[in-house]
């Protein structure tokens, strides 16, 4: 009994500890890049690469084959000694082993290598730039909950102080000094924040639905991260020049490598389609021997005849090409074409990374403005709150204007919120471009 109790107290904890977890930032990266289905399928076409690596280095080795048959004859037949017509039953049982290597095709066996080479590495740069993708992704809806956290304890702090201002009220109204439509008024206000923190709770539960699952967890309702509360980190990217940045990120980036390695391929692609216009020449060896038995003669013993019937074949075969309906010349057009494509790629590719760095710094500074004139406004409503709270308290300001300047007041302090996260993701971006992680946040 005091073992099955242990039992179930161990297991109560594990189930109460796995419904408490809450998930950091690198956790769900982590998580995200292990279960994500797109990166699985990236792995998947790297796996592929590496195969068709295997096949390229194997068009190098020569090709080897046995081959071994066992024939009866009941009838008439020939007699393979003298060549005669004969009737009888007779057994042949013959061997042999086989084997080819192309001498030369044009080189295409070379570049074919070179060309699964850059496959691997494409795909690996593919894998790679899904990670990162994934993981801003990921950093996105973290700060997505996290932002939205922020605005319901806003509210629900709100709350309190409106609750606060009721009771102070309704006292005020008993005693004669207040009007009454003061109360219904402040009334009003806690209803209204009251649906304004249902809609703000139901946004923090569908921002932790959309990241986990992004994270494909099926635990909905109590997946939940952990409550940070992020300062604006300090940062000295801003003061980095965008064509630093952006010398950086195509050193860091995978976009330019992918397309880089893209025209390296198409360049190879051609080379291999012009060696098709070239001759090919292989060689080839065959060894091969033979045992017969008939009824209406003594044949050699097995051992003797394998040895007295041995032969070898050897040859080279010279394959020209002349005209095959211009499939090998339009090929090699083809090649071009997409040669001349990927090159313009990535030459567009440079030029969309370019875009995208510029406007991520102008991103970042607009938003950190942004921040720092959210802050100020806040600094200012809170005074104009105070001052209009404090006139409030005397009656000298009725409870429309002061639930004005308390509405004023919330919205600097949820736009501060607001600025600040957005701030971060931006800066974020714009520090992964500098080749910064995306979950170095703090």
């Amino acid at each position: 009994m005091k073992k099955a109790i242990f039992v179930f107290t161990v297991l109560l904890t594990f189930s109460f500890q796995a419904q408490t977890k809450k998930w950091t930032l690198e956790e769900c990266v982590d998580h995200a890049l292990q279960n994500n289905i797109t990166v699985k399928q990236s792995e998947l076409d790297l796996e592929q690469s590496e195969i068709n690596k295997k096949d390229a280095i194997g068009n190098f080795l020569p090709t080897l084959n046995a081959s071994v048959s066992h024939s009866w004859s009941i009838g008439l037949g020939q007699d393979p000694v003298t060549f005669d017509a004969v009737n009888s039953t007779t057994k042949n049982l013959s061997g042999g082993i086989s084997s080819s290597l192309n001498i030369y095709d044009g080189l295409r066996n070379i570049n074919q290598l070179h060309r699964s080479n850059l496959e691997i590495l494409a795909s690996r740069y593919q894998l790679d730039k899904i990670k990162d993708d994934i993981s801003l992704l990921v950093a996105n809806s973290f700060l997505q909950i996290l932002f939205n956290k922020e605005q319901l304890k806003v509210l629900q702090a709100q709350q309190v102080v409106s609750q606060q201002e009721l009771e102070r009220t309704n006292e005020l109204v008993d005693a004669g000094v207040l009007p009454r439509g003061d109360l219904l008024e402040i009334q009003a206000t806690i209803a209204t924040q009251e649906q304004q923190i249902v809609n703000a709770e139901n946004t923090v539960l569908l921002s932790r639905i959309q990241l986990a699952q992004l994270l494909l967890i099926q635990e909905y309702e109590t997946f939940d991260i952990v409550d940070i509360d992020y300062e604006v980190p300090t940062t000295m990217i801003l003061e980095q020049s965008p064509d630093a940045i952006v010398s950086k990120a195509k050193e860091t980036r995978y976009d330019i490598k992918i397309a880089e390695t893209n025209q390296e391929i198409a360049n190879d692609n051609l080379k291999i389609a012009k060696g098709a216009l070239q001759p090919t020449l292989r060689g080839s060896y065959n060894f091969g021997s033979n045992y017969f038995t008939s009824q209406l003669f003594d044949t050699p013993d097995f051992e003797t005849q394998l040895t007295d019937n041995k032969s070898h074949n050897f040859s080279l075969s010279l394959s020209i090409p002349i005209f095959n309906g211009f499939a090998a010349s339009n090929n090699v057009k083809r090649n071009k074409v997409n040669l001349e494509r990927a090159k313009v790629q990535l030459e567009q590719a440079n030029l969309d990374m370019e875009t995208a760095v510029y406007q991520a710094y102008n991103d970042t500074k607009g938003a950190l403005k942004a921040y720092e004139a959210a802050q100020k406004t806040l600094e200012a409503r809170e005074e104009a709150f105070n001052y209009s709270r404090e006139r409030y308290n005397v009656g000298l300001l009725n409870a429309f204007d002061y639930n004005q300047s308390q509405n004023r007041f919330e919205a600097a302090q949820s736009d501060v919120i607001r600025t600040k996260y957005d701030y971060i993701f931006k800066l974020k971006v714009l520090e992964f471009y500098f080749g910064i992680p995306i979950t170095d946040i703090n």
